[in-house]
């Protein structure tokens, strides 16, 4: 595919704002989709809660940064309905990322489109102002396209910047399919046992150093490792 086939990229020689793709029609009736069979499946769950994160106790306290692996997004609305709160997600700017937007938009939750090589700068200026106007945020360290299971830089730095504190989430849900894909996504199958893990948070100084930046990713990548077992 050409420079000129994608309606997100520059013109060599311009400077463009890098525009994310929209859902289209089909990726919107599938969006309903998800939404439906989502509900139907995880009321059906039988769910265990490990929660050392302090939220419970603080429902209305300040914004925090969610963090869980990309192949867990399924479960991620089973959080967000626990702690009911005003939620803005980073989602890839990408066509695949499009319809991720439209199954977040039905659920209630601001979409931020971007990643690392995709309007990176003004998805960190977006989600800053989210975070101002108090909306938790929600990251996939490893995603969109992986290693998976491995932290990359850029949740470090928007705790750094925002100051506010990371949340490490995950679960084990059995039985579950998990899709051919780079993460292996998983989607929990009806009537599942499925537990879910909210981890102590992990506080980045604004101060911090690369060397300290780089201790905390190590931290917040064993913290999610430890409490997923596929």
């Amino acid at each position: 595919m050409g420079t000129h086939d994608r309606p997100d990229a520059a013109r060599p020689g311009s400077r463009s704002v890098v525009v994310p793709h929209r859902p289209k029609a089909v990726q919107l009736m599938v969006a309903w989709m998800v939404f439906f069979l989502e509900r139907l499946v995880t009321t059906s769950l039988r769910c265990r809660w490990n929660d050392l994160s302090g939220l419970a106790g603080a429902p209305g306290g300040h914004p925090v940064i969610f963090c869980l692996w990309h192949n867990r997004l399924a479960i991620s609305m089973l959080v967000h309905r626990r702690h009911p709160r005003k939620l803005a997600a980073l989602v890839s700017a990408s066509k695949d990322g499009a319809l991720l937007a439209a199954v977040l938009g039905r659920f209630g939750v601001a979409q931020v489109r971007g990643s690392t090589t995709r309007r990176g700068p003004q998805a960190l200026l977006e989600l800053t102002s989210r975070a101002q106007m108090g909306y938790d945020l929600a990251v996939t360290p490893d995603g969109p396209k992986g290693p998976r299971y491995v932290v990359q830089k850029g949740v470090i730095g928007l705790a750094q910047v925002t100051g506010l504190p990371i949340i490490p989430v995950t679960c084990h849900t059995r039985p579950k399919v998990c899709l051919k894909s780079w993460d292996g996504f998983q989607i929990p199958l009806p009537f599942s046992r499925c537990e879910l893990f909210l981890n102590r948070p992990i506080l980045v100084p604004r101060s911090a150093s690369d060397t300290e930046k780089e201790q905390l990713r190590a931290e917040l990548q064993n913290s999610l490792l430890a409490s997923s077992v596929d």
